[in-house]
């Protein structure tokens, strides 16, 4: 394991955690789930304005689950990648990953459909599961609807939507399809597991708290046992041979970093292609409230890039 600090919290990173304390407002845990979503569905500064596309489209696939699909040319078919907001599980959906998705297909040159999957705690896991990986195949399977190429399908998210994603590829290995090109895991949530040195360095005064992470576990999945469920602790999963190549993407002062990056390496272990990139400085949720960091826009711009080398080429 990498060691615990390698440089001080970044000045825009420090600037960001005072001022959450200087509020003093509720944390998420605080409020009914109404409330929570309110409060950070109205985060709009943090996030900043997407580019112009050449097509967004809203559809509706069977069973009733709204998507989002952002297409940045005319050309087809291209590569898709499906996206998994991040939010606990709880908070979170396709307007609140707006900009995100904007960036990263004006970037990548990649479709990006994303998913507005149930949420917690009105629908427990594995629900959301359920939602993407209906999603993924659905897109596998009418790739010729919306432009996409089948053969260049990737999984993407941030926090619970990085487990999410990385949940999605894990199911659909067991279960023989569709076959995925690749896994992007932006600081995943990996594991119910509360001890590990960066949970223990950053439970507070770090943005995304361990009391938080807690809390939002306990919306998703209350039951002990199910926590030990692959499908939602991926790294606890028999075998990781034959999963997709994997990007995983850390953040230094965050309470889940040491568990997305044991995760990239048990990924390299069972001989899965890993990229695992760590930004020095940074808090949980940097990439995705990107607006008051360099760092942020730079994470956006490089995995955007990223991408396009793996998806588009």
């Amino acid at each position: 394991m990498p060691t615990l600090i390698a440089m001080p919290l970044h000045p825009q990173a420090k600037a960001f955690v005072d001022a959450l304390a200087a509020k003093h407002g509720p944390g998420w845990a605080e409020m009914t789930p109404a409330e929570a979503r309110k409060a950070y569905d109205g985060l709009k500064e943090l996030v900043g304005t997407g580019p112009e596309l050449h097509q967004i489209e809203g559809r509706t696939f069977p069973g009733m689950l709204p998507v989002r699909i952002y297409r940045p040319s005319a050309e087809r078919p291209l590569p898709a990648v499906m996206y998994f907001h991040g939010g606990g599980w709880e908070l979170g959906n396709i307007a609140t990953h707006d900009t995100l998705c904007r960036r990263l297909a004006q970037g990548s040159g990649c479709a990006v459909v994303s998913v507005d999957y149930r949420l917690a705690p009105e629908h427990r896991f594995p629900a959301a599961l359920e939602d993407c990986c209906a999603a993924t195949r659905y897109i596998a399977e009418h790739a010729a609807e919306i432009g996409a190429d089948p053969s260049r399908i990737a999984v993407c998210g941030d926090s619970a939507g990085g487990n999410l994603a990385a949940c999605v590829a894990l199911k659909v290995r067991d279960e023989k399809g569709p076959k995925l090109h690749s896994q992007w895991l932006i600081y995943p949530v990996i594991e119910a597991n509360f001890e590990s040195g960066s949970y223990k360095a950053f439970a507070t005064d770090h943005g995304l708290t361990r009391a938080e992470m807690q809390w939002f576990w306990d919306q998703y999945v209350p039951n002990a046992e199910d926590r030990t469920s692959p499908y939602v602790a991926p790294i606890l999963a028999k075998s990781l041979v034959g999963l997709p190549p994997a990007h995983v993407l850390t953040a230094e002062y965050d309470v889940l970093r040491d568990e997305g990056e044991a995760y990239a390496a048990q990924l390299k272990a069972a001989g899965v292609p890993v990229t695992l990139q760590r930004y020095d400085g940074m808090l949980h949720g940097f990439v995705h409230f990107c607006e008051p960091f360099d760092d942020g826009k730079r994470a956006v711009a490089e995995l955007a890039h990223a991408l396009k080398e793996a998806l588009t080429r």
